[in-house]
């Protein structure tokens, strides 16, 4: 389950992003000042449409890994309108078994991907996103996807939205040993999103996150570690609900190593780096687990 956004990609420069007051490399939610962004973007020669949303990113290309068709399946909120009907469309044709909630009145939600010498930044406005119940979960032809469902994925992003329904999935997970998966998703989920997170984690066997993300996740804690190999280790010592048996965190360091925290132990494994002249963007790696920084 997640927040399926309709992204709007272009190249920009650095005026650009001080205009909209962007940090590089970041991900936020819309305010009133960037809203004026989307109709910029989408004016721009080499504007890019894609269905993504950070969850819905992920479970394309775990269907593609797959091969399979309808081995993996998706929900989140739409409008009816063009942009919903594309989504639709989009996942159709990757082979994922989506179930949109349909919303009558919001319009489909969009992402502005802002991209600088090969990196990114996100600006999401969630719009019907935003507009997900758990009703639509309960739904029998709905939950039974849930039923079938082996490994279970969603982003963070998704507690500023339906924390009830990551509850109602958590739960189930843990009642019946499946794997359940999140992110940190990014910095401000961490900073002001704690509470549901600590709420959720504790079904979580395999935490996602970035070096960013884990100090500022670290910080709120009352943590005084910055060391991410410390911090990856606290983490996956973290509380767990009753019947899961561990957890194990792993930390994203963009061209440094990915840390790896299992068993009171931590591992480290090198990034292969990626000529420069290869990258095209960062859009989606970290979805993919592909760390594409030079």
């Amino acid at each position: 389950m997640g927040n399926p956004l309709l992204d709007i990609s272009a190249v920009v420069d650095d005026a650009f992003l001080t205009k909209y007051d962007i940090k590089l490399n970041n991900g936020i939610l819309a305010e009133e000042k960037h809203l004026p962004m989307y109709d910029e973007l989408a004016s721009k020669s080499d504007v890019e449409y894609i269905a993504g949303g950070s969850t819905q990113n992920t479970i394309r290309v775990a269907q593609w890994m797959l091969q399979t068709p309808g081995a993996t399946s998706y929900m989140g909120c739409i409008g009816k309108d063009k942009f919903g009907e594309e989504m639709k469309k989009n996942a159709q044709a990757a082979g994922v078994t989506a179930h949109y909630y349909e919303d009558e009145t919001a319009p489909t939600g969009t992402c502005a991907v802002c991209v600088v010498g090969g990196k990114s930044s996100l600006i999401a406005n969630l719009l019907a996103a935003n507009c997900y119940k758990s009703e639509h979960l309960k739904r029998p032809e709905n939950w039974a996807l849930v039923e079938k469902a082996k490994y279970i994925y969603i982003a963070g992003f998704f507690l500023t939205v339906s924390p009830d329904s990551i509850q109602l999935v958590a739960e189930h997970a843990a009642a019946n040993n499946k794997v359940f998966l999140m992110n940190l998703s990014a910095p401000f989920i961490c900073e002001f999103f704690s509470d549901a997170q600590e709420k959720v984690h504790q079904y979580v066997d395999y935490i996602f996150g970035t070096g960013t993300e884990a100090k500022i996740f670290a910080k709120v804690r009352g943590w005084e570690d910055e060391n991410i190999e410390e911090i990856a280790l606290k983490i996956s010592q973290l509380p767990l609900a009753s019947g899961k048996q561990k957890r194990i965190a792993v930390i994203t360091q963009g061209a440094d190593p990915v840390v790896v925290a299992e068993d009171g132990k931590v591992k480290t494994f090198p990034v292969i780096l990626l000529p420069k002249d290869k990258l095209v963007d960062t859009n989606g790696e970290g979805k993919c687990f592909f760390r594409l920084e030079g």
